[in-house]
């Protein structure tokens, strides 16, 4: 079975267990999965030494006034757009006191926002010495796009973890 395949519950509790050995903590900005990031890592049992807290951006003025993305940003881009979500990850980190932080913008759909299209998801991460992004455009329904981009959130920030 491989990751893509594995219980959310299983690849969290995965994360999870390489923060605690590495007493290191993780924080959450979520737009369009709008806490369900932040409520994965929680359903694992002994989260509390690892998960810092999230912050519920879905509002775009709420991008600006709680994660700190730079409002120029968000006037010349959107809120849907891979910068976005790297000033989102470096706000849940650096707002929430987190060693890594997680950012996770994009249109679950049905329609289409701006110029991003229905599936559009964009998650940032970012950490001791990085902060980055992944783009992705993922098929299915509204709920079927945001549990994905859940998945997507929780292998992301393991690699980075596991490799740094």
């Amino acid at each position: 079975m491989n990751s893509q395949q594995r219980p959310l519950t299983s690849r969290a509790g995965e994360l999870l267990a390489v923060l605690a050995d590495r007493a290191e903590s993780v924080a959450t900005a979520e737009s369009l999965t709008a806490g369900l990031l932040c409520a994965a890592l929680t359903d694992v049992p002994g989260a509390s030494s690892v998960v810092r807290g999230g912050l519920i951006v879905y509002a775009t003025d709420l991008k600006r006034s709680l994660a700190g993305v730079d409002d120029d940003l968000l006037a010349e881009h959107g809120p849907v757009h891979p910068a976005v979500a790297r000033q989102l990850a470096h706000g849940a980190r650096s707002r929430c006191d987190a060693v890594w932080g997680v950012g996770l913008t994009g249109v679950a759909g049905p329609a289409a926002q701006g110029d991003s299209a229905a599936g559009t998801v964009h998650i940032g991460v970012a950490g001791p010495g990085i902060v980055t992004c992944r783009s992705l455009h993922l098929p299915g329904e509204r709920s079927e796009v945001r549990q994905y981009a859940v998945h997507a959130a929780i292998e992301a920030l393991l690699e980075h973890v596991a490799g740094s």
